[in-house]
């Protein structure tokens, strides 16, 4: 399930979201699909809002894919995120 899928799932659904979320992390692990695996975690960082060690991995692991994918928005922002919580 793609990132904006399990977004619109995420409204109605919040248990539901957390499986298709892990299930799509756990499937799209290892396979090169960055620029995803950045929106998922992306995604992840929001579903854990409440849980900041979560928050601090997703938001750490979704910086990492968007450098790889070259996503230099994404990246600036996750950066930013990271330095205003002495991540960085």
């Amino acid at each position: 399930m793609q990132a904006e899928a399990i977004a619109d799932l995420m409204a109605r659904d919040r248990a539901a979201a957390g499986i298709a979320l892990d299930r799509a992390l756990m499937a799209l692990h290892g396979s090169g699909e960055a620029r995803e695996l950045c929106a998922l975690h992306r995604l992840a960082e929001r579903y854990w809002k409440n849980d900041p060690a979560q928050v601090a991995f997703h938001r750490t692991h979704a910086y990492v894919y968007a450098l790889e994918a070259g996503d230099r928005a994404a990246e600036a922002a996750l950066r930013n995120a990271l330095a205003d919580e002495g991540r960085i």
